[in-house]
């Protein structure tokens, strides 16, 4: 059974928030995927990820760079999984459908509180995960940017 991790943005932007779960996810020593809404993100997150901190980077690559079963950390708004990641990371409410979820041990769902199309795909997520078998869990970032997971009901 995949377990999905809700992560509700309320204090904090994606790309704040972003570099510091996949440094936690990267640290596990398994490969990612992130799957981005558009593709216009894509190298805008690839970026991020570079630059994010002057003393640290998280290695990762897109398409366009090759190699692409060689990186730790996948970045694409395709389905295609060419480094054969166990954990996937959704953001920028990109779509899903159970098959594409079926295959990781985790699933990290990131999306922002003030965006309406994202929270409407997350709760669309959600509602995904009740006619499956995945393990649920919701977090909602305290009023210091903290995570604490709420009731998943």
């Amino acid at each position: 059974m995949s377990r999905i991790d809700f992560y509700y943005l309320t204090q904090s932007t994606l790309d704040e928030t972003l570099p510091k779960l996949l440094l936690k996810a990267y640290q596990t020593g398994k490969n990612i995927k992130i799957k981005i809404g558009t593709p216009e993100r894509v190298d805008f997150l690839s970026a991020l990820l570079w630059t994010f901190d002057d003393e640290s980077f998280l290695p990762h690559g897109v398409k366009k760079d090759g190699f692409a079963d060689l990186q730790p950390i996948f970045l694409s708004s395709d389905d295609e999984i060419p480094n054969n990641a166990q954990l996937l990371f959704i953001v920028d409410g990109a779509d899903v459908k159970a098959s594409d979820l079926q295959d990781f041990d985790r699933i990290f769902y990131i999306f922002d509180a003030k965006n309406d199309l994202e929270l409407s795909k997350a709760r669309n997520a959600w509602k995904l995960c009740d006619q499956n078998t995945f393990e649920r869990h919701y977090w909602q970032q305290t009023p210091a940017a903290q995570w604490q997971e709420k009731n998943n009901t």
